[in-house]
């Protein structure tokens, strides 16, 4: 008989995710915003004009999902994302099952990597969530009509959704950036609470730093500006730079903060908990 390998542990912690009220509630509230968004505008149309694509949410339904993904960028889809990649190590802390984890017959390594697969798989299933429901509530309210870019060029709806979608995979890069950190503070902590407020509170000092006088020349290597690198695909021609630079910038995160979760995990104290 075959040892368990890491996909195994992936199941078993798929299985674990859906057993979970956090879980729910984190993708409850991804469905749910862009509703309520989208009622908002069909009861009271208005736009938020200040913002890039504002001005056509009663133009086009493909504006919602890129509204919802710049006012959810400052802290809540990394709360989505820290619900359970900050809770994903230290729950099993909390409940003292760790130990009988560590103790079955699979590497540690492969336990680690698979709740790192689980929680990249709800990030991942979050976003897709948020992006589907805005995408149909706004076609609901405002139409499957063109939608301009920030060139000026209309595109069409076909093209649109092509560009909805390439958005959304974009904006993944930042996301797993943060699941890759809150599972850090998970790790280290061992305290789902401290993982997922130390999180939030990592991204929101991220937002800040950049109206720090001296300290702008920053900018493009924080990982908050990368939420916003899918703007390139809404240029005409697509402008690539923002999203090749926040592809490295997102893994400059995200490896160093796995590689030390990762090594913290393997040296865990298997005796003391």
């Amino acid at each position: 008989m075959s040892r368990p390998g890491t996909l195994t542990v992936y199941r078993w912690e798929l299985r674990k995710l859906r057993a979970q009220k956090r879980t729910y509630l984190g993708l409850g509230a991804a469905v749910l915003v862009p509703i309520v968004f989208s009622v908002a505008v069909a009861i009271q149309p208005g736009e938020p004009a200040d913002v890039p694509f504002g001005r056509y949410i009663n133009d086009t339904g493909l504006a919602f999902p890129l509204v919802t993904l710049l006012f959810g960028s400052i802290w809540f889809y990394p709360l989505i994302a820290a619900l359970v990649s900050g809770d994903i190590v230290a729950n099993e802390d909390n409940n003292g099952t760790l130990k009988t984890i560590l103790t079955r017959s699979v590497e540690r390594s492969q336990v680690f990597f698979g709740k790192v697969l689980a929680a990249f798989s709800y990030s991942i299933l979050a976003i897709i969530l948020t992006g589907v429901v805005a995408t149909v509530a706004g076609i609901i309210v405002s139409g499957f009509n063109p939608i301009p870019t920030l060139s000026g060029t209309l595109e069409t709806p076909e093209r649109g959704l092509l560009l909805v979608a390439g958005s959304l995979a974009v904006y993944l890069m930042p996301i797993l950036a943060i699941s890759s950190f809150a599972l850090l503070l998970s790790t280290v902590f061992r305290n789902s609470a401290a993982a997922v407020v130390g999180t939030l509170m990592f991204s929101l000092l991220l937002q800040l730093v950049v109206i720090i006088p001296g300290l702008d020349g920053l900018q493009p290597y924080l990982l908050s500006t990368q939420f916003n690198s899918w703007q390139g695909l809404l240029r005409t021609p697509a402008d690539w730079d923002p999203i090749i630079r926040a592809a490295w910038v997102c893994a400059a995160y995200a490896i160093p903060s796995l590689a030390i979760a990762l090594t913290v995990f393997l040296r865990r104290d298997v005796a003391g908990g």
